[in-house]
């Protein structure tokens, strides 16, 4: 049984296909089309899902829609009505795109998937968020806590599931939203909206949470249970073009920064404080999620469950032992969960949509690997770099591992480009840039020679699994870098960089977002680290996505050798061949330089 699960026209378009229950290929559309965050229907990502399973639109049993249109057309047209006239402009430029293709979905999806006959699904946006992460979580039962900007109508959803039931409880709806509170701030600290939040996140250690208490007497009212209302008095997204309003402004004494400009001291501390503000929300969320369920497995999804800082917190509350996060927790993975969902509907009893549960039945498998997109042979590469009349190196799988590490060792930069690329937004092991987390300098050099993207930004650690107890602060793994911990420094516990071991991966604040490896989830990517760490007693390097700032991570052979050629990436490891820069032609150096992107 094949059913193909898709998510597109709000951001981060994706498919998803699975077999049996078991994901076969999933990927998002903007690693194909180069549009970071492309919300077009995933025609790319379609095109390989299908491939790599080697079946048509013919074979599918079903397809799946990650929520339903029709439900959010209804708050929209809601929300105009009871603001007008406020909302007109944005009545007017929304209308237009519902009413020739949001709302008529269904029809373009039998016309994309040309040859397709059978029926398609269209579970709750919740729902689907729900289904992504328990229904393939190693849980047979777990309390389930979903949070974003908006589907239909639900922001944030609390439920159980038990074998494959899901019975969502509680629910708070818009405009009530902490994910579009934390926009608005994204859109104040002058960062884009639904593409850098993680940027306000990042910014946050650089300041202090000295607003976080106007926040919570002004902007929303947060119960003891984690429920809240916001005070719409200050807002201006459910009808206006932008996030916020003048009564914002005046609230905190200061216009929203201008794009591109560079953070200050207000901006640092605005940070600071609506993620203490966030992270006090989200502990109140799940201790009373506990205390309703007694439960200690939390499975949690949407674009809220991306904030590692408060992740990490909620692990180190106590009240939930075990956190399940899969990988592409926002709306891309919401084309995982959809398929989920109706496979186990077809599998047993229709799907009972009012009472949003599933029959219970045995799962038929877990969630145990990122790496789902395209892979490229050595062939394949071999022919792209004879094709360019580039000079490379084929080395041994031994020789790959001990010549990347000494590289690193001696403070190259090096492009790691292997195997099936990752699933989510975060490079795991496969299409990464690697480097040498004890050097200071290299949070500075990478940020702004290769990514070019702004120098406050942290950077993840990756540390084998077997050897992180030493230098984090942290009780679990994390192989889908989904948690911030402490590191630690020779047994102590930092505070803040300085005294780090690895101060390229410790924030300001002396935190990390870990990622956690073993050999059997990758084993030349954990061989590799592990080779560092025979040469310096060290287990951690720097993984950061294999991309420039506001490019997709890369996808294919050719992406890969243009962000080699393009940055100041010493070494590029590709498949079985190594390349060096001091080697490449100045031409196509230079060529590779024009490519630009816009800016996250």
């Amino acid at each position: 049984m094949y059913i193909l699960g898709l998510s597109c026209f709000y951001h981060d378009s994706a498919a998803a296909l699975i077999k049996d229950g078991k994901v076969v290929a999933a990927a998002h559309e903007e690693r194909f089309t180069r549009i970071r965050h492309d919300e077009n229907f995933p025609r790319e990502a379609v095109k390989f899902c299908l491939n790599f399973a080697k079946i048509t639109p013919k074979d599918l049993t079903a397809v799946a829609f990650y929520d339903k249109p029709f439900l959010k057309f209804e708050r929209l047209l809601t929300t105009y009505f009871e603001t007008w006239p406020k909302g007109i402009f944005s009545w007017a430029k929304a209308m237009p795109v519902w009413l020739s293709k949001k709302l008529w979905i269904k029809s373009l999806i039998q016309e994309k998937l040309e040859g397709y006959n059978g029926k398609i699904y269209f579970p709750e946006h919740h729902l689907s968020h729900a289904a992504s992460a328990f229904l393939v979580s190693p849980f047979e039962k777990a309390a389930i806590l979903t949070i974003d900007g908006v589907g239909e109508w639900a922001t944030a959803v609390k439920g159980v599931g038990v074998g494959t039931n899901i019975t969502l409880t509680h629910q708070i709806n818009f405009p009530d939203s902490l994910g579009l509170l934390y926009s608005a701030f994204t859109y104040y600290t002058g960062f884009k909206v639904n593409s850098a939040e993680y940027k306000v996140m990042g910014l946050a250690p650089y300041g202090k949470p000295k607003y976080a208490k106007l926040i919570l007497d002004n902007l929303i009212d947060v119960k003891p249970d984690g429920s809240f209302r916001m005070n719409m008095k200050y807002f201006a997204y459910p009808y206006g073009l932008t996030m916020t309003n003048d009564s914002f402004y005046q609230l905190f004494g200061h216009l929203p920064a201008q794009k591109g400009q560079k953070p200050e001291e207000f901006e640092m501390d605005i940070a600071a404080s609506i993620q203490a503000v966030t992270d006090e929300i989200m502990l109140r969320l799940t201790r009373s999620l506990y205390q309703e369920t007694k439960l200690t497995n939390l499975c949690m999804a949407g674009g809220v469950a991306l904030n590692c800082v408060s992740n990490g917190k909620i692990l180190k509350d106590g009240k939930f032992k075990q956190l399940f996060i899969q990988p592409a927790a926002g709306d891309a993975g919401g084309a995982l969960g959809a398929a989920e969902i109706v496979y186990y509907a077809l599998k047993g009893p229709t799907l009972r949509t009012q009472s949003r549960t599933l029959k219970p039945l045995k799962r038929d498998w877990i969630f145990d690997t990122a790496l789902l997109g395209p892979e490229y042979s050595d062939n394949e590469i071999k022919t792209l770099l004879d094709k360019n009349k580039l000079k490379y190196k084929k080395l041994s799988r031994q020789q790959l591992v001990s010549t990347t590490a000494k590289l690193i060792e001696d403070q190259k930069v090096v492009g790691w480009f292997q195997g099936r690329m990752e699933w989510g937004p975060r490079a795991l092991g496969s299409r990464s840039i690697l480097a040498d987390a004890r050097n200071p300098e290299n949070q500075k050099r990478v940020n702004l020679a290769i990514k070019f993207r702004e120098s406050f930004r942290p950077f993840a650690p990756v540390v084998l699994e077997d050897k992180m107890k030493p230098w984090f602060d942290a009780t679990w793994t994390d192989p889908y870098m989904i948690t911030v911990c402490q590191v630690k420094s020779k047994g102590k516990i930092l505070t803040g960089r300085k005294n780090s071991q690895i101060p390229a991966v410790t924030h300001l604040d002396g935190s990390a977002r870990i990622q956690t490896v073993n050999r059997k989830q990758n084993p030349l990517y954990y061989d590799v680290i592990n080779e560092f760490y025979k040469k310096t007693g060290v287990p951690v390097l720097i993984n950061t996505s294999f991309n420039r700032r506001g490019e997709p991570i890369i996808c294919t052979p050719q992406n890969a050798l243009d962000c080699f050629l393009g940055t100041n990436i010493d070494n590029l490891a590709i498949g079985s061949f190594l390349l060096d820069k001091k080697d490449m032609p100045d031409k196509l150096i230079a060529e590779a330089r024009q490519q630009t992107f816009t800016p996250d």
